[in-house]
């Protein structure tokens, strides 16, 4: 059993796919074989599944483990999460402006008046784009879009991100301070 010390959930697993050990994976790498590419992955308990074979199909990859040989064994990692180290991860392969989710967690947000906004506790992506989860302790979480207008600045060496708080969605432009309580006129919070 191995613990990995930055792990990074890449997958988890669905049902099993066959009679021969395959199971349905859902990945969540940008390219969906990549998840062969890694080479061992692990579960949140620290077992090691190798990848012997793997395909596509529709949303999910079809994986076949060493070891995992009949439908049983398959129905036994139901619902396993698959990680794989950070060291793993080749940031080569990123563009300016592009980054791990798991480089970004744990990240301070800062403005440029010096205000602490909270801690990165998350990267959400419910299909129109990523979005950071700050959280600061004795508040509610919150939750900005992660786009160069709200976040002008990451800087992964000092641990922080720098956020325009207007364009985070923060505070607002004060035009409608007043009119609470006034109906009919858009949304209130």
């Amino acid at each position: 059993m191995t613990k990995l010390e930055h792990p990074i959930l890449i997958g988890i697993v669905g049902a099993a796919q066959g009679l021969r050990g395959e199971v349905r994976v859902k990945p969540f790498t940008e390219d969906p074989m990549a998840l062969a590419e890694y080479g061992a992955l692990y579960t949140e308990d620290g077992r090691r599944l190798e990848v012997l074979d793997h395909r596509i199909a529709k949303t999910v990859v079809v994986v076949r483990f060493r070891g995992i040989n009949d439908r049983n064994a398959a129905e036994a990692l139901k619902g396993l999460n698959l990680f794989i180290d950070r060291s793993s991860l080749i940031d080569e392969d990123l563009e300016e402006g592009e980054y791990f989710h798991a480089d970004l967690e744990g990240l301070e947000a800062w403005d440029a008046d010096g205000r602490f906004w909270g801690t990165v506790s998350g990267v959400l992506d419910f299909g129109g784009g990523d979005l950071l989860e700050l959280r600061d302790e004795g508040a509610k979480p919150v939750v900005i879009p992660f786009t160069l207008a709200a976040v002008p600045n990451v800087d992964l060496e000092a641990g922080r991100i720098l956020v325009d708080p207007l364009a985070a969605g923060l505070i607002s432009t004060g035009e409608n301070e007043g009119d609470e309580g006034d109906e009919g006129e858009g949304p209130q919070a």
